[in-house]
């Protein structure tokens, strides 16, 4: 606890901050803290004097005092933003930042699991040119392991789960390809198997799968609902664009094929959201257009997009002034993002909608997502790996269902991909939500899965401030839809 003479004592600095302001409220975004103050005008007044001078304690009271905080009201704003690091002082000793060489801490013993990504065959009935199966880091892959999950192993990988998520309620599994519904039989059993073992231990596990929706059937759309399992298609568009990448082995495009299964999936499933996840590539970059069609055209619920993950020379790579016209649409979907939300209304915005969440819960991130923490990939083999994008990448193997977590292997992912790590980040107001970006595509593009992603971190800041302004506005104007949009994801 800081003590009082401490407080009074020192000169204050300003610390480690973003500001902003939406519908004529100023906000601080804290870094250390991950966590959004809304300004009043004595406490903007006096950050905005320690931009440029140091004060004294009392020089800091005596500004908030001619704002109306009385002296105690000053004090224990003081000590608040101390805490959180808005404020610093040269009385007070600071926690020391880990530098660039400094291991950031070892990860918990206890590795406490939450989900699985079962990837249950890694064969595909498309030939999708940008797809990162045959990325940079598959090259040295052995022939000879299993295209398909065998039963037994997919039923390891549960009981993995359940044992190795000790005081977890609820736990997760993501099935995942090559495309998945080409192993629905057994998709179909695991569920079974896992639902039984789960209710057997008085907890729940919810699941969800990704696929290109070539294969969906009403058979496949009726057990999809029955169970609540959460669907996301990969798709690109209408059919020009959806059909300049992904095609069958042929050359013959999907889109004709996916299009009437969409309209029954969305139709038939009763019991989760249907989400499409787009990839932005060179020429598949009109986004407003793609939005409209998925969303309004074909009824998709939520539409997010992510550009290709490419080492920086592939021919389907977006070039500056593309990403810079993604981006400015990007922007105009917010912008109708935030009408809807003053309205009370939810918009399918996925960019959006995943950033606000994150900043309702305060998140602070550690790692850039769950890789190699309480998530893990399982190859057909039963190999693990940091997430689904490293599965068969056997530099990247941590191990095996039937033999456990390889601990050194983990403890050097995740000392790597911390971002006290990343030297680059220490000084990037916007770590907390991004922590240096994709582990897998750092190695892509960097050869590094602990390199900062510095080819998007101009983007990032740009996203991160715009949906600050979107967080503000909608908590200046309408703040109960924030806790609605809470309640609708589920965030704690």
């Amino acid at each position: 606890m800081t003590s009082m003479t401490a407080l009074m004592s020192g000169r204050y600095r300003l610390g480690e901050m973003h500001e902003f302001s939406a519908k004529g409220q100023n906000f601080a975004y804290l870094v250390s803290a991950g966590a959004i103050f809304a300004l009043d005008e004595a406490a903007h007044g006096v950050l905005r004097r320690l931009e440029h001078e140091e004060l004294s304690h009392e020089d800091l009271v005596a500004a908030l005092a001619e704002g109306g905080y009385s002296r105690q009201d000053a004090f224990e704003l003081i000590r608040e933003l101390l805490f959180v690091q808005g404020i610093t002082s040269d009385a007070i000793r600071p926690a020391k930042a880990p530098s660039p060489e400094s291991h950031p801490g070892n990860p918990p013993a206890d590795f406490p699991l939450q989900a699985l990504v079962l990837n249950i065959t890694n064969q595909c009935n498309l030939a999708c040119t940008y797809c990162y199966e045959f990325g940079a880091d598959k090259i040295a892959t052995p022939s000879g392991k299993p295209k398909y999950m065998a039963l037994e192993t997919a039923k390891d990988s549960i009981d993995f789960l359940l044992e190795k998520s000790p005081g977890r309620q609820a736990v997760h599994v993501t099935f995942f390809g090559g495309e998945t519904l080409m192993n629905f039989k057994l998709l179909r059993e695991v569920v079974d198997y896992a639902e039984g073992r789960a209710a057997a231990q008085d907890r729940t596990i919810g699941f969800s799968l990704t696929t290109n929706a070539t294969l969906l059937t009403d058979e496949i759309i009726a057990f999809l609902s029955d169970h609540g399992i959460g669907v996301t298609v990969s798709m690109d568009g209408p059919p020009d664009l959806q059909d300049k990448h992904r095609v069958y082995k042929s050359g013959k495009g999907s889109y004709a094929v996916i299009e009437p299964r969409l309209r029954k999936l969305i139709a038939g499933h009763k019991t989760r959201a249907i989400t499409a996840r787009v990839t932005l590539t060179d020429g598949v970059t009109d986004v407003i257009r793609i939005y409209r069609h998925l969303k309004d055209d074909l009824g998709f619920h939520e539409v997010g997009f992510a550009p290709v993950t490419n080492s920086g020379d592939r021919d389907y790579m977006i070039a500056d002034s593309g990403m810079d016209e993604v981006l400015a649409q990007f922007h105009e979907l917010a912008d109708e993002w935030l009408e809807f939300a003053l309205r009370g209304e939810m918009h399918g915005f996925s960019n959006v909608s995943e950033t606000i969440g994150e900043l309702i819960q305060g998140v602070n991130k550690s790692h850039p997502c769950g890789a190699g923490l309480g998530l893990l990939g399982v190859s057909p083999s039963g190999d693990l790996s940091p997430c689904h994008r490293f599965t068969d990448a056997d530099t990247h193997t941590l191990g095996n269902i039937a033999t456990g977590i390889d601990a050194g292997k983990r403890e050097d992912f995740l000392s790597r991909g911390h971002v006290g790590a990343k030297y680059e980040c220490q000084s990037c107001w916007a770590r907390p939500l991004c922590a240096g970006g994709c582990h897998h595509e750092a190695f892509v593009r960097y050869g590094d899965t602990g390199h900062a992603n510095l080819h998007y971190c101009d983007w990032i800041r740009e996203w991160t401030d715009t949906c600050l302004r979107i967080y503000g506005a909608v908590s200046v104007m309408n703040p109960e839809f924030l806790q609605r949009f809470a309640a609708r994801k589920g965030l704690s």
